[in-house]
């Protein structure tokens, strides 16, 4: 499991003042960019190999509202990945320990040249930890 931890700041917020829904997909994001660049799988890479990660679906369920300077941990844990197609969960979790949002992803690997999914390399398995 990967963790990342962010402080929902003010420009996130919409009009009620909790994170703006657009702005969780936003977050999510950031913390799988950080699981891949932790491993030595970031941009850099995928322009030299020219293969990358692309998100397939998104299933998002709102738990508990975040609010301006809460301090939320991004968990994200692969579920499966079979052939050419995974599956990932992502939680966020508040400072007092309370599940925020929950997503399920799947993703898969994209080879760039050829504009198709293909079977994950040892390179991107490794950056996935599995």
């Amino acid at each position: 499991m990967h963790l990342y931890k962010v402080v929902v700041r003010e420009t996130l917020l919409d009009f009620y003042g909790h994170l703006n829904n657009a702005n969780y997909l936003v977050l999510l994001e950031e913390a799988r960019w950080e699981l891949i660049t932790s491993k030595n799988y970031g941009v850099g890479t995928i322009k030299k190999l020219q293969k990358g990660p692309v998100i397939l679906e998104v299933d998002l369920k709102f738990k508990k509202e975040i609010k301006a300077r809460d301090i939320i941990e991004i968990q994200t844990s692969i579920l499966e990945y079979d052939s050419m197609i995974g599956k990932m969960k992502q939680d966020m979790i508040n400072q007092n320990g309370e599940l925020c949002a929950t997503a399920t992803l799947v993703f898969g690997l994209f080879d760039l040249e050829k504009r198709k999914l293909i079977h994950p390399t040892e390179e991107w398995k490794k950056a996935l930890d599995i």
